[in-house]
């Protein structure tokens, strides 16, 4: 069983980049102060790497 995470969004994705708006999406984090829990997979490692600094990661 792979390690689940929980990813929330603090900050607006207003005047981000289309691909880091695609990519809050892509994790499930449509509004402010939503809380998703994901797989730890390399894929949502990456794409939690890649808007950090918008999220805040915890250990589910």
């Amino acid at each position: 069983m792979s390690k689940k995470i929980k990813v929330t969004q603090i900050k607006s994705t207003i005047d981000r980049p289309e691909r880091q708006k695609r990519t809050m999406v892509a994790l499930g984090l449509k509004k402010m102060n939503a809380t998703v829990e994901v797989e730890a997979t390399p894929q949502v490692l990456g794409m939690v790497n890649k808007v950090s600094h918008l999220v805040k990661v915890e250990e589910a």
